[in-house]
């Protein structure tokens, strides 16, 4: 089944093909690629769009407690409800495997 709706674009990171042309991601692995982009950009890093990213970043130096883990998990939801139409966020989960570190699960729907 042809998915043209999700789109295809340049991939991410930049690459070169084999023939030297940009490599392309299409349909779900676009998807993919604008969520990692999404998430990867705090707000205010972008030019000429300051409201684009997630708010994750101003969470980094917050006490790793069950009241940051809901912050970030807002946090992602928002961002990928405001800048990712082509997806339904299903559950956004957070864990602390280890006290430094956060784990984040996204599930979502095309």
């Amino acid at each position: 089944m042809s998915k043209p709706f999700l789109g295809v674009g340049v991939g991410f990171p930049i690459n070169l093909d084999t023939k030297g042309d940009f490599q392309i991601a299409e349909y779900e692995e676009s998807v993919r690629q604008s969520i990692v982009i999404i998430l990867g950009t705090a707000k205010g890093e972008r030019a000429m769009r300051p409201d684009f990213g997630c708010s994750i970043y101003d969470l980094v130096f917050e006490p790793n407690s069950p009241a940051t883990a809901g912050k970030v998990s807002q946090a992602i939801q928002e961002a990928l409800l405001f800048f990712e139409p082509r997806i339904d966020v299903i559950d956004v989960r957070v864990q602390s495997p280890i006290p430094e570190q956060m784990l984040v699960n996204i599930d979502y729907q095309v």
